[in-house]
């Protein structure tokens, strides 16, 4: 009798154990956010972000054109009116927005309307797609700030936008960098800007 108590008190506590297990990790799931930026190329833009402690996935896509499902190459052609933009999940607690804005507008040049670089058109141009009014507020007010303390030479202007449809990229542009490393696009653009980011904002990197 001692021994089937024991199995059994040994049971519902692995059993007590699995539903916190559980419940914990439908915390975490529940805690999750998200944000949709853009910043020039999506391959550029999902590369830093992956690095970021916090950021759970980051996902290449397409959002603020009027077409259903769009492919790459008719937001290439810019008549779909699409931008390229990164989904950011990412959880709060180890991460807040205020900082992930931050990191946005260091990793790209946000006073140059319809391009970064070399990438032209206006799928490149930077925005922020917003979910709330609260988020609204702090990109607003992040914006402003920037603004007022002339940190660039010329004024911003990134769209801050209400959430839009996002479509989910082709497979082959997600984790483009790590995929295709070699790839010249990757090693004179991509490779540089993330360089310089993992050596001035080491604070915000995973270990």
């Amino acid at each position: 009798m001692k021994i089937l108590l024991n199995c059994l008190l040994h049971l519902s506590l692995l059993g007590n154990h699995q539903i916190k297990s559980s419940a914990m990790q439908n915390n975490q799931k529940a805690s999750l956010q998200t944000i949709v930026l853009g910043a020039g190329c999506f391959w550029c833009v999902e590369a830093v972000y992956e690095q970021i402690k916090g950021v759970v996935k980051v996902e290449s896509g397409y959002a603020g054109g009027q077409s259903i499902n769009p492919t790459y190459e008719e937001v290439c052609s810019g008549n779909s009116n699409h931008i390229e933009v990164c989904k950011i999940t990412y959880n709060p607690q180890q991460i807040p927005l205020h900082d992930l804005l931050l990191i946005f507008w260091q990793i790209h040049d946000p006073t140059t309307p319809n391009r970064q670089g070399n990438d032209i058109g206006s799928q490149y141009q930077s925005v922020i797609f917003y979910n709330n009014e609260n988020e609204l507020k702090l990109a607003q007010s992040l914006k402003d700030e920037l603004n007022a303390s002339h940190q660039f030479k010329n004024p911003i202007v990134t769209n801050i936008r209400e959430m839009a449809p996002f479509y989910k990229a082709e497979n082959y542009h997600q984790n483009y960098f790590n995929n295709n490393s070699s790839q010249p696009y990757c090693k004179f653009v991509i490779q540089p800007k993330l360089e310089k980011f993992k050596k001035t904002q080491t604070q915000y990197l995973k270990h």
